[in-house]
């Protein structure tokens, strides 16, 4: 038995920046890898990105070596950036602390050996005692290496997808000794070969290697059909050998070595192996075949001027507490590689232990021709690892990642405005898919982090989340025959009366005179002059009745008197139409007020404006939606620097009646000036007219959200613009409503990105969203005897976990 500490042997001799000085002379430059997220990309999508590293690595020198690694370890999820404040975000904190999935991590090594013939025997030490190393100073070879590996790099974080952000002194020391101390935590130990395996600490280790050309049977290409989501009418992509990254599910990591060589002295090469290869040709089919591949590969470098010959490596060490679950594993790894059409070669002995030392960046130089295939740099990319765990913002919305229902956060609201310029959303999720549930989890999060919300329902979900804050909300249910007790024109002083309120005030008048779309300039300034008359005239008792008493009072000179044109402000007009509204018409009602009730909401973060009642009378509706309005004017955008969002549950049936659709249209124009929203939901895109309107209110609109529909999804890419690997990602959705572990799937696309996400939450979370059912019921009723929903719901979830 062999045994290697790592102090006694380090490999690395200095570290300048990002660049490692080995101590057998090699000269190492060191970056971290961010990757797009696994599901993210489309078939043109792995093109691209094969095409860019092409093109980033083909200038490099001859002699270069680059090393690509990917480490897969199987970690606990740690919820410390999960927020634990709230009732529902403890339990959510605690529900999925520890829950198990496999860390992704990407480095990518430009290694300049210290020599450039790079012809290294069979087997190589890397831990032979050498003389205080080889110590290279900042030589001009150096230097020239560096310039053309920064180039390499500027290229590739000049696109869109993939960043190299260079490794910090301290980040490549923890690497080296993590990987040499076999990725034991929190003790250091030796490494001890035998040759039946490796062992370090309490890891043992096992290494498969693609090594000669004649492993690879088929072609390789750069992406191929993904199984799982592909279906009959439309096909889903992965990398080419995405098989063997996340979706393997074990410890391990990947490792993908190319040394790029001189075209010419290949060429040689090969013409001699191909004259030798058919004097023997005769002697087995198995020299017919090599040959057939060598031919062809030198046919290649004939034939194609922009081909950059290269010799490569790929292995995939693989590690397990137990001996017995590296053969488990190991049977995985060549199922895989038996997908891909690829035979892999197992090293044993002298050869594994080879495997494993030199496959650390500072001794990849180490591989002999034995170990290394020979084919063109194109061919070469089809290997690459494209693609990482889902990445988590810093701040927003938590969801779910789609590989191991683990919660990522996605800023929705983008503070910075580096996705979307306007931060407006819809859902759309046919009745049944959990739209509401879904609406409610977005906006309890909002919520939570302090953003205020108003909620204009027409179905009555939204009740129990608002109970869980009993202090910050309320509900304003529509009655029959009653008002809301909102009064747009109660001023409590004259400081009340800026130029923006008598703006809002005279833009709500001109909408109930149904002139909100032939508004003018002129008519808004009448409109203007006729209330600042009225408000330095009339001292007290203001409102819509007192204002109609005062025009007609004054109607025989108003117009004189104010200097305003008959065309610009019709007095009959207005006694007209606002006579509905007044003493004894038919919707008097709405504005009947004893007191203005606005001043209930100011410091109520959470308003929620219930109207089934009235889901059906366009003109209630519509005046509903105008005093509401006033209402939100008055109170939550008076401060601008606070976030807000309005939500439009049920949207559909606000929007049966054109003159809603445009009270809609004036949200959305308000939400500019402020920090603020609109959220809308519905049951299929199609529910929005196809005019004008709806187009600027989709064209302000970016953030989307959509749950499954079968009926497909055909509109909502025309009408959203949205790309083809959109509409593939949408159909790949799939629900899980039974076992442990229940979730529903979401598409979500913010700006240009997309993904699917998962909503898998914990009982307690579960039953504050729920919006119907007999579960409901019951949390209600206990509800009803405590007036506490916390309470409620523990209570609910203790009797469940009984009757289980």
């Amino acid at each position: 038995m062999h045994k290697i500490n790592l102090n006694a042997y380090h490999p690395i001799l200095d570290i300048q920046g990002h660049t490692v000085f080995a101590s057998n002379g090699n000269v190492v430059l060191c970056y971290k890898v961010d990757l797009p997220e696994v599901y993210s990309l489309s078939e043109p999508d792995f093109e691209e990105l094969h095409s860019m590293w092409f093109q980033a690595f083909k200038p490099l020198p001859t002699g270069t070596v680059i090393h690509k690694q990917d480490n897969y370890q199987k970690v606990g999820y740690d919820s410390k950036q999960l927020p634990n404040g709230t009732f529902l975000e403890r339990a959510t904190h605690d529900y999925f602390k520890g829950r198990e999935y496999l860390k992704h991590l990407s480095h990518l090594f430009f290694v300049l050996p210290l020599d450039k013939a790079l012809n290294a025997a069979k087997y190589v030490n890397p831990f032979r005692k050498t003389e205080k190393g080889y110590y290279r100073k900042l030589d001009v070879q150096v230097a020239e290496f560096i310039t053309a590996v920064n180039d390499a790099v500027s290229f590739i974080n000049n696109g869109q997808r993939v960043s190299l952000v260079p490794m910090a002194p301290a980040g490549i020391l923890t690497h080296t000794n993590d990987y040499y101390n076999g990725f034991n935590q929190d003790f250091d130990t030796d490494i001890l070969l035998d040759k039946k395996h490796i062992e370090i600490g309490d890891h043992y280790f096992d290494a498969i290697a693609v090594n000669n050309e004649g492993c690879f049977g088929g072609t390789v290409q750069s992406s191929k059909i993904n199984e799982k989501f592909t279906s009959d009418d439309f096909s889903f992509h992965q990398g080419f050998i995405d098989g063997l990254g996340l979706d393997l599910n074990e410890n391990h990591m990947v490792n993908h070595i190319l040394y790029l060589d001189d075209k010419h002295k290949w060429r040689k090469l090969l013409d001699k192996k191909v004259e030798e290869l058919s004097k023997s040709s005769n002697f087995g089919s198995q020299n017919k075949v090599v040959l057939k591949k060598v031919q062809h590969i030198l046919d290649q470098i004939n034939s194609d001027d922009s081909s950059r010959i290269i010799r490569g490596h790929l292995n995939i060490i693989f590690w397990h507490p137990e001996t017995e679950q590296l053969k488990r594993i190991g049977s995985k790894i060549k199922a895989e590689f038996k997908e891909l059409d690829i035979t892999p070669y197992h090293p044993n002995g002298e050869e594994r232990k080879h495997y494993f030392l030199n496959s650390h960046p500072c001794h990849t130089t180490n591989f002999s021709n034995e170990d290394l295939y020979v084919t063109d740099l194109k061919h070469a990319l089809c290997l690459y690892i494209n693609n990482t765990n889902y990445r988590s913002d810093d701040t927003g919305i938590l969801f779910g990642d789609r590989q191991h229902n683990i919660p990522v956060f996605k800023d929705v609201w983008d503070e910075r405005k580096k996705r979307i310029k306007a931060r407006n959303f819809a859902i759309f999720a046919p009745t049944g898919e959990g739209k509401s549930f879904l609406a409610n989890n977005i906006l309890r999060q909002y919520f939570e982090a302090g953003v205020r919300l108003v909620i204009i329902d027409l179905g009555g979900s939204y009740a129990k989340f608002a109970k869980l804050y009993p202090d910050d909300h309320i509900i304003l249910r529509y009655e029959q025959d009653k008002n809301l007790g909102i009064n747009p024109f109660f001023i409590s002083d004259e400081s009340d009366l800026t130029p923006e309120r008598l703006e809002d005030l005279a833009v709500f008048l001109l909408e109930l005179l149904a002139e909100g779309n032939t508004m003018s300039k002129g008519r808004e300034v009448a409109m203007k002059k006729v209330l600042l008359h009225y408000y330095k005239t009339v001292r007290e008792h203001h409102s819509l009745a007192s204002l109609y008493r005062f025009v007609d009072h004054h109607k025989d000179n108003l117009i004189q008197e104010l200097h305003i044109r008959e065309e610009d402000f019709s007095v009959y007009g207005f006694l007209h139409i606002l006579s509905e509204y007044v003493d004894n018409g038919l919707y008097s009602f709405l504005f009947h007020v004893g007191e203005d009730q606005t001043y209930t909401i100011e410091d109520k973060r959470m308003i929620v404006f219930e109207l089934d009642e009235v889901r059906d009378n366009k003109e209630i509706l519509s005046v509903m939606l105008k005093l509401i309005k006033s209402a939100i004017q008055r109170t939550i955008w008076r401060n601008r620097s606070e976030r807000g969002i309005i939500l439009f549950d049920e949207f559909a049936k606000q929007l049966k009646f054109a003159n809603v659709l445009e009270s809609v249209e004036f949200y959305y124009q308000a939400i500019r000036k402020q920090n603020g929203a609109i959220g809308i939901i519905l049951q299929s895109i199609n529910q929005l007219p196809n005019n004008s309107t709806s187009a600027s209110i989709l064209e302000n609109t970016q953030v989307i959200y959509s749950l499954r529909n079968e009926k497909g999804y055909d509109e909502l890419k025309t009408r959203l613009n949205l790309s083809s690997h959109d509409l593939n990602q949408l159909r790949s959705i799939r629900n899980n409503l039974t076992g442990d572990r229940k979730y529903t799937e979401i598409f979500i696309k913010i700006g240009k990105e997309s993904n699917i996400f998962r909503l898998e939450v914990p009982p307690e979370v579960f039953a504050a969203y729920l919006t119907d059912g007999t579960e409901s019921t019951q949390i209600l009723e206990l509800f009803e005897k405590t007036n506490d929903m916390e309470q409620a719901i523990t209570t609910f979830i203790n009797y469940k976990d009984k009757a289980t």
